[in-house]
């Protein structure tokens, strides 16, 4: 099953969010600023590979390496834009080389599995849901209508089916298939 534009839009959009979220965040809090250009640039930088994977269910193992990279992608873009404002070259951490530090790895790792794992279960959950809709969903959307002024036959069962059954008591305390039963119609 593939996803349709506007589902495959919003799937993108969603990944690039969180992606873009989680990189500013873990910026802001390792003492960055990231301007809203920077921002802008880095949702449309997770968008586009985003939305070109969103034809159809991902799992984690796609999700997980693609967050990763996207998350590298990001962590060089705001170092950059933020090594190049002279006032917060040495704020940050960061001169023009861009550097990276083990603590700086841990954190971004964490965020990744962390949000990895969170996308793909609800990955998971939306395309299990879209299943199965389209399984309650299909047979009444195929349907074929009757047409208007043909008379509908009901046609009468073999045996009729009593209105009101009474069973005896003592057969419903055992266990296995039950044994004759004693119906009474009204």
């Amino acid at each position: 099953m593939s996803a349709t534009s506007p589902l495959r839009l919003l799937r993108a959009a969603a990944f690039a969010a969180v992606s873009v979220m989680l990189g500013v965040g873990a910026h802001a809090f390792a003492g960055g600023s990231v301007s809203a250009v920077s921002a802008l640039v880095a949702l449309l930088f997770s968008f586009g590979p985003a939305h070109a994977l969103a034809g159809r269910e991902r799992p984690l193992a796609v999700i997980l390496p693609m967050l990763a990279a996207a998350q590298a992608g990001l962590h060089v873009l705001f170092s950059a834009a933020h090594a190049a404002e002279p006032q917060a070259a040495h704020a940050h951490g960061h001169s023009a080389a861009i550097t990276i530090d083990l603590g700086m790895l841990v954190m971004h790792g964490w965020a990744v599995v962390l949000a990895a794992i969170w996308l793909a279960r609800g990955e998971a959950l939306l395309w299990a849901l879209i299943r199965r809709f389209a399984v309650r969903l299909a047979p009444v959307l195929i349907a074929a209508p009757v047409p208007y002024g043909r008379p509908i036959t009901i046609v009468p069962a073999e045996h009729p089916v009593p209105r009101y059954s009474l069973t005896l008591g003592h057969g419903m305390g055992r266990r296995g298939p039950p044994g004759a039963l004693l119906t009474v119609s009204a």
